[in-house]
């Protein structure tokens, strides 16, 4: 592939409106603009209040401010963002934050306290994905004018609907999507027939980061401009290019041909031939949920705990790890993230498959089982899925693999529409455990009226009543040690009733790019910031 047709990539946007000759040999990408590799076949829309996955979050975070920030090198520790400050009142029911002053957003409209109640009241009354993050702690859209207040343009208060910690409040409102504030002058001049503006931000930005949206063209690119009413320090890039670059080998010649800066989905062997190349670094960080293999309770047979017990043993957990998962992923089997508060050591199941055929049996399925197992068509997910289908004939399961783009694969686990996944998820991106148990285990409204898209207990029709209210005990109990048994009792009850989703990797994530780029750190939450790059040439 010739240069010219690398940059011809990039599409509608023309070579002289990127500040690229489109005649000339450029040795290596612009000095003030940052081009990204990525895959864009989970970005759905750009709509904070939307969104689902990492691939969004990674671009939305140099988008959209909240009113704090969590610390992307260590994760306990809270900053402020749009509020300088905050106060939890003696009695642990509200939370007061001040915003810093002078604020605007990219439209040079100013940040203010009625922004904010706007934001998170729209968060709400929309219950789309990102709603699920503050409803899991009783907010809802009718409680949401008293839970968020503006006593005036400088001051915000949270109103605690039921009794939790309030810095695991803090810590959500730090998370990309639903912490993110948005101009809702802006918004509601785009508004349409009262959708709150979903239609119009879907693919424009209304936000106050160190970037603002210039274009979006499904599975081709995003392309972010500084915004040059940020109110912080400005980023020394003029642009960033988000490219999508599915491929991993794709992305590691280009990263390695000077045309990308940052690769950020490069398969396991691309990095291993990557780790001694001349000019390239590479930076792998604990990273934000798990690789699992997920039933839907929705189809009848799944019902059943033994056959769910059964895949227990039909997986090969250190094998695929070994295989498939360096630089993604490292064994794990518990539903709590590595080195999180009340994490147990791991249950160790290991492939049996004579134990699996004698569990299907009991189950009713003497002669095995017929399934279809989706997963992205991305890397790692469909080597993860052929080895599933191998390790899982071993004891009768046979899978048929369907892949496909997000909308595919995780369109069909929102729509509670699917048999058999491998997928990735399940929260950590607060640093505590009920951040996972949220993701995956806790599911207080199991009807398909509830549309708790963001739970992967709703996704797979799995409600515990029981399991619910632990999670809601330990959320709230303050005493560190009376916390750490309910978390154990918690993993005890998971591994009793058989949940339908088994982790089999933690993840990790590994990013390389070139050397030349100055202050780059991966964000294991995914919400990396590239305000903080710089080219030192």
């Amino acid at each position: 592939m010739t240069r010219s047709t690398r940059l011809g990539l990039i599409a509608t946007v023309s070579a002289a409106a990127l500040g690229l000759s489109a005649l000339s040999a450029i040795a290596e990408t612009p000095e003030d603009q940052l081009v990204v590799g990525f895959s864009m076949t989970n970005i759905l829309t750009l709509d904070p209040a939307a969104i689902t996955g990492k691939e969004t979050v990674q671009v939305l975070a140099n988008v959209y401010d909240g009113l704090v920030q969590l610390d992307p090198e260590n994760r306990s520790e809270v900053q402020p963002d749009l509020a300088e400050s905050w106060e939890v009142s003696d009695d642990a029911t509200t939370i007061t934050f001040t915003l810093r002053d002078g604020a605007q957003f990219a439209s040079g409209n100013p940040v203010r306290a009625e922004d904010v109640v706007w934001s998170f009241r729209r968060l709400l009354t929309l219950n789309l994905a990102q709603a699920s993050f503050l409803k899991t702690y009783g907010f809802t859209a009718e409680g949401a004018e008293r839970a968020f207040t503006a006593p005036d343009d400088r001051t915000v208060v949270v109103t605690l609907p039921q009794k939790v910690n309030p810095q695991l409040i803090i810590a959500t409102l730090g998370i990309v999507g639903p912490g993110s504030i948005i101009d809702s002058m802006l918004v509601q001049e785009n508004e349409l027939d009262g959708d709150w503006g979903a239609a119009w931000l879907s693919q424009n930005s209304a936000g106050s980061a160190a970037f603002s949206l210039q274009q979006w063209q499904s599975n081709n690119l995003v392309l972010l401009t500084r915004n040059d009413n940020f109110w912080g320090e400005p980023s020394t890039m003029r642009r960033i290019i988000w490219r999508h670059i599915p491929e991993s080998q794709s992305q590691r010649l280009q990263l390695d041909q000077h045309d990308l800066d940052i690769a950020f989905q490069l398969a396991p062997a691309d990095l291993k031939a990557l780790e001694t190349a001349k000019g390239i670094d590479i930076q792998t960080t604990p990273s934000a949920g798990f690789y699992y293999l997920a039933m839907s309770m929705a189809d009848e047979r799944f019902q059943n705990p033994k056959l769910r017990e059964a895949m227990r043993y039909l997986i090969d957990y250190q094998g695929m790890n070994d295989a498939i998962l360096p630089y993604f992923g490292k064994p794990h089997q518990r539903p709590i993230s590595g080195g999180f508060f009340g994490l147990l050591a791991d249950p160790g199941y290991a492939p049996d498959p004579e134990k699996a055929k004698a569990l299907l049996a009991e189950a009713g399925y003497p002669d095995g089982i017929d399934v279809t197992l989706r997963a992205l068509s991305d890397d790692p997910f469909l080597n993860l899925a052929t080895a599933l289908q191998g390790s899982l004939a071993q004891g009768g399961v046979r899978a048929e693999v369907i892949t496909g783009s997000g909308e595919q694969i995780y369109g069909a686990m929102r729509e509670r529409n699917f048999e058999m996944i491998v997928g990735r998820g399940g929260g950590g991106q607060l640093p505590d455990p009920d951040s996972n148990m949220r993701a995956l285990i806790y599911n207080p409204d199991n009807s398909d009226e509830a549309q708790l898209t963001n739970f992967q207990g709703w996704r797979t029709s799995f409600s515990d009543p029981k399991l619910n209210e632990m999670i809601d005990a330990a959320a709230s109990e303050a005493d560190d040690e009376a916390r750490r048994q309910l978390y154990a009792d918690i993993q005890n009850r998971i591994e009793e009733v058989v949940v339908p989703i088994i982790p089999f990797s933690e993840v990790v994530t590994s990013v390389a790019y070139r050397d030349d780029l100055e202050g780059f750190v991966l964000n294991p939450s995914w919400s990396t910031d590239l305000a903080t790059v710089a080219k030192v040439r």
